[in-house]
């Protein structure tokens, strides 16, 4: 279900036997997120999203975790993906691409975005530790493809070098965030960037 309000906000809730999420997001807002699913280091991750994403994000989930993580990371994507696409409405006068590289000590991480209306997802950060506290480290490609894919966006992450686990998913979390603040800014204009005259 989604709950359209003024500007470029969006709540949007999805239930199903395994999950339970209601994400809301304002591009326009200022970096304030506020993130209970349960899962720590994943709460830690999504307010880097936010913070460095330059945009309001609230995630209150409540998922299947006596059976492991994955649902409820996956299914958070799904609806934080939906939610990004509702808010951003046709895509009109926003920069559409975006590109941020950020290092994090001895890491260092590449994400590209292209608001295109089309989902796809390359993520190649390998991460030697399998869990970071209650966190499955394969979960951070599960989350992104989830991500783009329901977000309905071209994204690439690449580690472009890395040592520490921690580290390396945080670089690639906030690079993530500053790429998508960059193509989800407004130029100004009321123009759709494409000359087919729409995005999808």
């Amino acid at each position: 279900m989604t709950t359209e309000t003024a500007g470029r906000r969006r709540t949007v809730t999805r239930a199903t036997r395994e999950t339970d999420i209601s994400v809301s997001v304002n591009l326009d807002g200022g970096a304030v997120a506020h993130i209970a699913t349960g899962i720590g280091f994943f709460d830690h991750m999504l307010t880097l999203l936010a913070t460095h994403g330059g945009f309001d994000l609230t995630v209150q989930a409540k998922g299947d975790l006596e059976v492991d993580p994955h649902h409820t990371v996956e299914d958070c994507g799904i609806v934080l993906g939906q939610a990004l696409h509702e808010a951003l409405g046709k895509r009109a006068g926003i920069n559409r691409y975006g590109w941020a590289y950020v290092p994090m000590d001895e890491a260092l991480a590449r994400t590209v975005i292209d608001l295109s209306g089309r989902p796809y997802c390359w993520f190649q950060a390998p991460v030697r530790a399998k869990r970071l506290g209650d966190f499955d480290t394969e979960l951070c490609e599960d989350f992104f493809a989830a991500f783009a894919n329901h977000g309905r966006f071209n994204l690439h992450i690449d580690l472009i070098r890395g040592r520490n686990s921690h580290h390396i998913i945080e670089a690639v979390f906030k690079s993530a965030a500053r790429a998508l603040r960059m193509a989800a800014a407004e130029t100004g204009r009321d123009t759709i960037p494409s000359t087919k005259g729409r995005l999808d």
